[in-house]
């Protein structure tokens, strides 16, 4: 019992004994493997210390000496000492919270998305709440009430020096300005129809739209969206924002002319079998938050005005563990389960999965403080639907069940992280509420056209996110009709942008492993074959779906799999013509493979002429890796082959005069030990990103553990030169 993971694994053997063996309770239903209730009030937007959290996973960051107020509170608080000097009056005033009115019962959220910045300096984005609506008052419609003071000083860094933790074990992000309890000053900034702050504070009122309602067993749940459209300041501004006059919350925004500063990561959540306990060091209660509460602390020091998120927001691979589907997954021949019906029962269990999964993962931990206080801007990857969808034959992907994941899948995924519903929005991205959108073909296996974006993310530079899971199959990642509108909008960016980011799930500039998936593809593989018939105890060598090789969903995802190679080519291609052109400078920007990593394509060296130097290159396209900022690292044995493929020559773009390699940034580990790999980094990272103003370098700093647990990261920057090649 002394084991930190011992109470994990024994929970998770009772799950496994029940999942095996479901039992229907008095009602006819299974019990579901994650049952969400409502948000008590003191929960909404995050956590408060010291108080339990409405459910188990993750826990909640625990209580230690970091000042209050951190972490994005609009008011500090007063000490115990301080407050008795108060008159009683001005107690009552100081201690009174702030509540809804009309009261509403939170699911989850707030939640911030950021879509862009238009022509006029205008800031675009979106807040959204799910509610119960048997907890919930509805007359008058929620409202969301923001302000903000185009004219307030910038914000101090000096100020954001009190906020750096002191010490490796030493963190608590305070109470959530959403707590109602917390001891800070909210009254005095009640909402009342008036701006508070100089006379130059505005204030602007959105009411709630709904724009779906999920029916479950708990009831039926509300979800509401609203949209903000705030004009840019001459300074950078920090926008308070409340629910039904609750208490306020806030965020950043850039003021005019200036670049962001922004936050991007990956696979936030951890595989199956991994114990969490493993990544929990000393402070925390759980190995989720770590990385977290480091990106967090560097927001409060300096905030971010973005937060992209790479690829698997959350894992959603527990599907197949609802009592539902069992009958499904455990057939053993994959054609029963590609034959396998689709029940009205599993539909709605699928459904259930989705809206539990999403609602406890959004709304715990530090990543909801995260998501309520840093606009998101997110792409899906396979595990935000299923663990490899998209990448499996096309007989499993049109099997009813296994098609009906990925459907749904895709639908949550831009319900809660996009906030679109298309049967509200529309398919027509020239009158879409998201000015950033590009709306493609139907998917081949899902029934929504892929939904790509592309954002400002100041004049210098720009972001495109580019669904690459909507219109996969096996021998596709996207579309040639999403490329052309894609690159149509791309070919329409202001003259002023100098930086392009293109958000990639998977690396297309990373080590090949082509002789692993010819391996794993061949019918003569005996383990392959034992895995099949379950002999030797190797069925976990199969996948659950279709029975082939674990591994060869992943290796068949990669840009670099022999059915992609075709298309990644002419992809790089035409964003080598696309930069020469605009005279942009290109930077790729992926997770998945739980590493850090930096790729890079440029200019082939001639013989006897010195290389093309990287500014005047416009082949020179960097691959930044960020990838997990939860999950576990590949073992030693898989960096070290990856790390051993890094240096290998490819000539597979040379008949376009471009050369492939990885950048050796990892010179040292960490702890400042000298490292032998030093293009592939195991630990877990994240990146922020930030413009230099004097060089026009983009720099991309990855944040990689110190160590595993502890919540504090060490930089290894990479600067992107601007273009300065000749036109």
């Amino acid at each position: 019992m002394d084991n930190p993971g011992w109470s994990n694994l024994r929970r998770a053997q009772r799950e496994n004994d029940y999942f095996q063996t479901p039992h229907r309770g008095m009602d006819g239903r299974f019990m579901p493997v994650e049952q969400i209730g409502p948000m008590e009030e003191q929960f909404i937007g995050g956590f408060r210390p010291g108080m339990p959290l409405p459910s188990p996973v993750p826990p909640e960051v625990p209580p230690k000496d970091r000042p209050s107020g951190y972490g994005g509170a609009v008011q500090p608080s007063l000490s115990h000492s301080e407050l008795t000097k108060l008159s009683a009056v001005e107690r009552s005033k100081f201690l009174q919270v702030a509540r809804m009115s009309p009261h509403l019962q939170f699911m989850v959220g707030p939640l911030l998305r950021y879509d862009t910045i238009d022509e006029h300096g205008v800031w675009h984005g979106a807040v959204l709440i799910v509610t119960a609506d048997s907890g919930s008052s509805y007359d008058p419609l929620p409202t969301l009430t923001v302000e903000w003071d185009p004219e307030k000083p910038p914000f101090s860094k000096k100020r954001a020096k009190s906020f750096r933790r002191p010490h490796a074990t030493s963190f608590d992000l305070g109470p959530h300005p959403a707590d109602p309890h917390s001891t800070s000053i909210a009254i005095a900034n009640q909402l009342d129809g008036k701006p508070a702050g100089g006379p130059s504070a505005q204030a602007q009122q959105s009411p709630g739209q709904e724009i779906y309602v999920y029916a479950g067993n708990g009831g039926t749940f509300t979800f509401w969206r609203f949209m903000l459209h705030i004009p840019l300041g001459p300074n950078e501004m920090n926008v308070t924002y409340s629910i039904n006059k609750g208490q306020k919350m806030q965020f950043f925004i850039p003021g005019r002319g200036q670049n962001m500063r922004w936050a991007s990561y990956s696979c936030n959540g951890f595989s199956a079998g991994v114990n969490a306990d493993d990544f929990r060091g000393p402070g925390f209660q759980t190995g989720y938050d770590p990385c977290w509460v480091d990106l967090l602390t560097k927001h409060a020091e300096e905030p971010f005005h973005a937060l992209v998120g790479g690829g698997d927001q959350l894992y959603c691979d527990g599907l197949t563990r609802e009592p539902e589907l069992q009958e499904w997954v455990a057939k053993m021949k994959p054609e029963d389960k590609k034959n396998y019906r689709l029940t009205d029962e599993i539909s709605e269990a699928i459904d259930r999965f989705y809206f539990s999964h999403y609602c406890q993962s959004f709304r715990t931990g530090a990543f909801a403080r995260a998501n309520s206080s840093i606009p998101m801007m997110n792409m899906c990857d396979d595990h935000d639907l299923i663990d490899g969808f998209g990448s499996y034959p096309d007989d499993l992907q049109n099997a009813p069940v296994f098609k009906a994941i990925g459907s749904k899948g895709y639908f949550w995924f831009l319900l809660f992280q996009c906030f679109i519903n298309a049967d509200i929005d529309g398919l027509d991205d020239q009158k879409h509420v998201n000015k950033s959108i590009i709306i493609g073909h139907q998917g081949p296996y899902i029934p929504f056209p892929s939904h790509s974006f592309l954002g400002s993310l100041g004049p210098q530079a720009a972001i495109l996110l580019l669904d690459c899971r909507a219109e996969r199959k096996k021998e596709q990642v996207c579309s040639p009709p999403q490329y052309q509108k894609v690159f149509e909008r791309l070919n329409q960016m202001p003259s002023t942008v100098e930086h392009l980011v293109v958000q990639l799930g998977i690396p297309i500039a990373y080590p090949r492993m082509v002789f692993l998936e010819s391996m794993l593809e061949s019918k003569l593989n005996p383990l392959v074959a034992l895995g099949r018939n379950g002999s030797l105890g190797l069925s976990g060598i199969v996948n659950k779906f279709n029975a082939d090789a674990e591994l060869l969903d992943d290796l068949n995802d990669h840009w670099t799999a022999r059915s992609h190679k075709r298309e990644r080519n002419w992809l790089i291609e035409q964003f080598q013509k696309l930069a020469e052109a605009k005279k942009l400078r290109i930077t790729f920007l992926s997770g998945d493979v739980h590493c850090g990593a930096f790729g890079v394509f440029k200019t082939l060296k001639e013989k006897n002429k010195p290389e093309l130097e990287p500014i005047k290159d416009h082949r020179y396209m960097v691959n930044v890796v960020t990838s997990a900022i939860v999950n576990t690292p590949p073992p030693p044995g898989v960096i070290a082959m990856v790390s051993s493929l890094a240096t290998k020559t490819h000539k597979t773009l040379h008949h376009i005069s471009t050369d492939e390699t990885m950048l050796p940034v990892f010179q040292k580990d960490p702890d400042g030990s000298t490292r032998k790999a030093k293009s592939i980094m195991g630990r877990r990272n994240w990146c922020q990103t930030s413009w230099n103003e004097e060089t026009g370098e983009l720099v991309f700093d990855l944040r990689v553990e110190k160590e595993k647990g502890v919540g504090i990261t060490v930089g290894y920057p990479v600067r992107i030169p601007p273009p300065r090649w000749n036109p």
